[in-house]
């Protein structure tokens, strides 16, 4: 008779794993939006000056750039790359690992009573 062991199941792991996802974003958040901040201020810069040389390229009077660019602040809220589509991913990944690991057990206790019972 072979009995059930929750460590053999890929539900648990993925549920494990899930989850240590979702601590390790918990504990990188503050870390990770100063760094995409930093990130996405270079690019935008990038952007707008690229824009800038495709005006002056096509014979377009300069803009200041300076004059033109955005407060951090305001820019904040508006994230390219937030981190909480990362953190619904791996939510939703434990939740589905969470009720298949359910089905399992619940199956293979079913299966273990009607062993018992034959």
């Amino acid at each position: 008779m072979h009995r059930y062991r929750l460590t053999d199941s890929p539900w648990f792991w993925g549920l494990m794993f899930s989850l240590m996802a979702l601590v390790a974003i918990g504990l990188i958040a503050p870390k990770f939006d100063k760094r995409q901040r930093q990130v996405e201020g270079r690019f935008l810069g990038r952007q707008q000056s690229a824009i800038e040389r495709e005006r002056r390229a096509a014979g377009l009077p300069p803009v200041d750039l300076a004059e033109a660019a955005q407060d951090r602040e305001l820019v904040a809220p508006r994230r390219i790359v937030p981190l909480w589509t990362l953190a619904v991913a791996a939510g939703a990944a434990a939740t589905g690992a969470a009720v298949m690991l359910r089905r399992e057990i619940r199956h293979n206790a079913v299966a273990v009573i009607q062993e018992d019972t034959d």
